[in-house]
């Protein structure tokens, strides 16, 4: 009698958490390019390499990160790390993926010092010309993809009367809301394939518990916030990551409400932390860490990095958990996807703003400064130099003409 082959064993968590540690610190250290080269260096590690899903399965998980608020590709680290470690390895692959450029952000934060004099003024006055030149690029690449037609082109027009009738956060808002309601009337959306997620060990009672948590979030800390400084920061930044729909740019007209215009942060500051960020390998949100050690009223130092940067990253984490049961239903409902585009092409709007204003009126003050702006394009777009290279350049080019110029 032939008896049947044992069970296999289960997996070595232990094993796995540490395999998903090590590979995201990696990736943490090396993917430069912001968040489409993120999910490229992903498919590459965890789809061709390692073979963790198929390219069916990671098509899908990507597409329900890139429908939800928040940032993209550290989201879909977290359902990978999730997906083979548990809870665990979640945590891991987020903690080892962020915080190479969170620590590199605080740490060009607290050597502040270093922006006085002539040569940290030109300096800063080149990391705010790439500045320029990457939103520039940003916005029109979004535009071609998120407003391909007359009507959505209209919405991101609309968002824009928006934000000149009622700036900062609630007119962010508002646009945002506006534009999902105009591509719901609008229809234009199709049902996405059926497609299929790997096992993620989310139940329906958990997705439920999260997105009931991450409304007490939204809702609780503005209430509380002129309490303590470190929860009206932590409000801000946990406003900013709910609301980032169309990539992790549109973070930066948010942020620029919530620590800019409430005087946390000097504007000069934000704008050369926010080029400083292009730089860095990892998420584009570590932006948060260099923030939050600099924003007045809150910790300010470690404490405020890493504040700002939890609150940041929480509510996109919380909104996957929500999502993951319910996804592939979801999907399929072609009202879904049509406010989706509206929304995302109201993004496009709210950030052609931020754009204007701070950015382009706070860095541009004569010609050589346009055809400065103008050959970092040419370098990001033609030459298609990384950006880190060219966030270097200027800066050093900037430094380097202020002190010609004060001999």
């Amino acid at each position: 009698m032939t008896l049947p082959d044992p069970p296999p064993p289960p997996p070595d968590r232990r094993a796995h958490l540490a395999e998903v540690a090590g590979v995201f610190l990696r990736l943490g250290l090396t993917s430069f390019g912001g968040p489409i080269a993120h999910l490229g260096y992903f498919r590459q590690e965890f789809v061709v390499r390692r073979g963790w899903l198929d390219d069916r399965a990671y098509a899908d998980l990507v597409a329900l990160c890139q429908f939800l608020p928040g940032p993209a590709s550290s989201q879909v680290g977290f359902a990978l790390g999730l997906m083979r470690a548990g809870w665990q390895g979640a945590l891991a692959a987020f903690v080892a993926f962020t915080l190479p450029s969170a620590l590199l952000m605080a740490a060009l934060a607290l050597g502040a010092g270093w922006a006085g004099g002539a040569v940290g003024a030109g300096a800063i006055h080149g990391l705010k010309i790439v500045a320029v030149a990457v939103v520039a690029q940003a916005v029109r690449g979004m535009a071609r993809q998120l407003c391909p037609d007359g009507a959505r082109a209209t919405i991101a027009l609309t968002a824009l009367v928006w934000l000149a009738l009622l700036p900062g956060t609630p007119g962010m808002i508002g646009a945002i809301v506006t534009g999902a309601v105009a591509g719901l009337a609008l229809g234009r959306g199709k049902p996405g394939e059926t497609g299929t997620l790997p096992a993620f060990p989310v139940t329906r009672g958990q997705g439920v518990a999260a997105l009931i948590l991450l409304g007490l979030l939204l809702a609780g800390l503005p209430l509380v916030a002129p309490y303590a400084g470190w929860l009206a920061l932590s409000d801000s930044f946990a406003r900013a990551g709910a609301l980032v729909f169309g990539g992790g740019h549109v973070v930066l007209p948010l942020l620029e409400a919530g620590v800019v215009q409430t005087g946390q942060v000097a504007p000069d500051a934000f704008l050369a932390g926010y080029a400083a960020a292009q730089a860095m390998p990892g998420p584009l949100f570590t932006f948060a860490a260099y923030l939050g050690a600099l924003a007045d009223g809150g910790p300010q130092g470690i404490a405020g990095a890493a504040l700002a940067t939890v609150a940041i990253f929480v509510p996109g984490f919380l909104l996957l958990i929500a999502a993951l049961p319910f996804w592939l239903r979801f999907r399929s409902i072609p009202a879904a996807q049509s406010l989706m585009q509206g929304a995302n092409a109201a993004v496009v709007g709210v950030l052609a703003a931020a754009l204007y204003d701070p950015i382009f009126t706070g860095t541009v003050r004569g010609l050589a400064d346009l055809a400065a702006v103008g050959a970092c394009l040419l370098a990001l777009d033609t030459a298609r130099l990384p950006p880190w290279s060219v966030v270097l350049a200027a800066a050093a080019l900037g430094a380097m003409l202020r002190l010609l110029v004060s001999f």
